[in-house]
């Protein structure tokens, strides 16, 4: 699966060098996560069992599989939880953004 890039924006100089169509080329992404992400999602190693439901799941397509575990892409994530609610081992936890205080 291809992945987005983070790409250094650059403002076009000229109106020809702007893109026709509603938005720039696929994969363009500015900033990662954007800031705005309150909780992320969590693996708890010891109780995932590999079945790849929550990689099914994610509407975003942010959960990779990193030897027969999943791993999260947090550059990627918006945080929506969707795949701690659907992990039927609960071996996803959402966690506040900075760690467990929240700085």
């Amino acid at each position: 699966m291809n992945r987005p890039l983070l790409r250094k924006y650059e403002k076009p100089k000229h109106i020809n060098d702007y893109p026709v169509g509603p938005c720039f080329e696929a994969g363009y992404l500015v900033t990662e996560n954007s800031g705005w992400r309150t909780k992320k999602p969590v693996v708890v190693k010891d109780l995932c069992i590999g079945c790849f439901y929550c990689y099914m799941c994610c509407p975003e397509g942010v959960i990779l599989r990193k030897e027969k575990l999943i791993d999260i892409d947090y550059a990627f994530c918006k945080g929506c939880g969707i795949c701690a609610k659907v992990c039927p081992k609960k071996a996803i936890n959402m966690e506040r953004e900075g760690g467990k205080d929240g700085i």
